[in-house]
């Protein structure tokens, strides 16, 4: 594989050239959500309610295989932007991909035996229990393949190839999106058939990923494999295991936001978790952003250009900005069109699209969060990211939620989504002139 330097030429360029196929990939890794809300629906309320509860849980897990992936990209791709050693980089994911696999089989083991106790705490109905319970453990068997597939794309991506990752990410989503209705309904698994189509996708995807690392080198049989093992994982682990945490932060206060919404009722949930769902695909060239940001700052920051990365910086957030103005208008003059793709009940339709709607207005906000802390994780600043999270969720976002629906209702929650997402602009900002990453100084 021709390994992209990202420390010349444009700096837009090279985020381009790495963000650019990521938002295909991300966006067929989202599409599985989406599918599966489609096809479930068709069931009736408590399934699509089902995946309402599951979600936030199952995303917050799935912040571990997103905080290896960090700490993998942040650790490569630093030592290839210093450039002193040929193997450093293949060893560093080879080590990467062995610890990330023995985490995500520890973490799978206690989701499959806590699942039902989490989503009753979450306020689940008896009917959305039973198909949250059912789905939990094929998920929980498909996670040790994620974790495999993200850790070996992030190497891809700290090499500067952001194709091969999306490739892969298409991959594993088509074959998921392929199998649910066939196992959905033909089988008549129904919500389970949703889960087991997620193995067998992420199966494909991760062998997929190791065979062609290894085939380009990404991958190699270092002869000495184990070298510098435990100084590797402290790498990895360093930002890793921060940036897992600052990813599970949204996840698990939304998980709490959910819990506020279900004491309106199954049609809110399975409103406000369609909405989410939209909005999860509305932010995808911002997320994609995020994933072309890391390697760009760090190799970079390895090769001690500090103000082409803070330029990287500046560029993102002025994206960032614009982008957040053309989807806000979007998503208000569709709403009501997109919340009828995933819903049949015009109740729980008129709860999606009073989201869209409102929240949409904020969401440059959250663009310029996770831009910023994909950022400081590639600077091995992963403490100010999970700063940055926390006061976002728990001291802006979930009490503002709850206090919002105390006196408001539903509008209130919407409120505080609103409240969160102006505030990170202000954090971002904040942690950006902290970490040597103010975009003004670039």
């Amino acid at each position: 594989m021709a390994q992209q330097d990202l420390t010349q030429g444009p700096v837009w360029r090279a985020l381009a050239r790495v963000s650019a196929p990521m938002s295909f990939g991300i966006l067929a890794v989202l599409s599985v959500g989406l599918a599966d809300a489609y096809f479930l629906g068709q069931l009736g309320q408590a399934p699509l309610a089902a995946i309402g509860f599951v979600y936030p849980v199952t995303t917050a897990i799935t912040s571990l295989a997103i905080g290896l992936s960090a700490g993998a990209n942040a650790a490569i791709s630093q030592t290839i932007g210093k450039g002193s050693d040929d193997e450093a980089p293949a060893r560093l994911a080879l080590h990467a991909l062995g610890l990330g696999l023995a985490l995500a089989i520890l973490v799978a083991l206690a989701f499959w035996s806590l699942a039902g106790a989490i989503f009753s705490l979450m306020g689940a109905g008896d009917a959305a229990l039973t198909e949250a319970k059912s789905y939990a453990p094929f998920w929980a068997l498909s996670f040790p393949f994620l974790v495999l597939m993200m850790v070996t794309n992030a190497a891809f991506r700290a090499h500067g190839d952001g194709a091969t990752s999306a490739a892969i990410m298409v991959l594993a989503a088509v074959i998921n999106i392929a199998l649910n209705p066939l196992l959905i309904f033909t089988f008549e698994l129904g919500t389970q058939g949703a889960a087991i189509a997620t193995a067998i996708g992420r199966a494909f995807g991760a062998v997929a990923a190791v065979a062609y690392a290894y085939h380009t080198g990404v991958l190699t049989r270092c002869p000495n494999a184990l070298s510098g093992l435990i100084s590797s994982f402290k790498q990895v682990l360093t930002v890793g295991v921060p940036a897992a945490f600052s990813n599970a932060i949204n996840p698990a206060g939304m998980s709490l936001v959910t819990a506020a919404v279900a004491t309106l009722g199954d049609a809110a949930v399975a409103g406000f978790g369609a909405a989410t769902r939209v909005q999860s695909v509305a932010l995808v060239p911002l997320f994609a952003l995020s994933s072309g940001i890391g390697p760009v700052v760090g190799q970079n920051w390895g090769a001690d250009k500090r103000s082409r990365a803070r330029a990287g910086m500046r560029d993102a957030w002025v994206f960032c900005g614009g982008y957040g103005v053309l989807i806000a208008v979007a998503l208000t003059a569709f709403a009501e069109p997109l919340a009828g793709l995933f819903i049949e009940s015009e109740e729980a339709r008129g709860y999606a699209a009073q989201y869209l709607m409102i929240v949409g207005w904020s969401l440059f906000g959250y663009g310029i969060l996770v831009t910023a802390n994909a950022a400081m994780n590639a600077r091995s600043k992963a403490g100010y990211s999970v700063g940055l999270s926390l006061a976002r969720i728990f001291v802006v976002y979930v009490p503002l939620a709850w206090i919002g629906l105390i006196t408001f209702g539903y509008p209130g929650i919407l409120a505080a989504a609103i409240a969160a997402n102006v505030f990170a602009v202000g954090g971002a900002w904040w942690c950006a002139r902290r970490t040597g990453l103010n975009p003004v100084h670039a």
